[in-house]
């Protein structure tokens, strides 16, 4: 288990070192913030997967929303 997320984090350091100075070169700031959002967001996903934490699923949200348009329609075809 330590071993996934230091491969994780060692990871998301290299993809880092690997991106930021390009982007800090042509001074696109508001693109390395949202890298850097995003990197955080992904290494955490990773870091919870890797420690078998309960995550929610996207597709549930989606049903969740789509489910009483769903009804209405079959409602109305029935």
């Amino acid at each position: 288990m330590m071993l996934a997320i230091g491969g994780i984090l060692a990871t998301a350091v290299v993809i880092a070192m690997l991106e930021v100075p390009g982007l800090r070169k042509k001074r696109q700031v508001k693109e390395i913030w949202l890298f850097m959002i995003l990197l955080l967001f992904g290494t955490g996903v990773g870091i919870a997967e890797s420690l078998h934490l309960p995550l929610p699923n996207p597709l549930d949200w989606v049903s969740y929303v789509y489910r009483p348009i769903g009804q209405l329609v079959d409602s109305a075809l029935n």
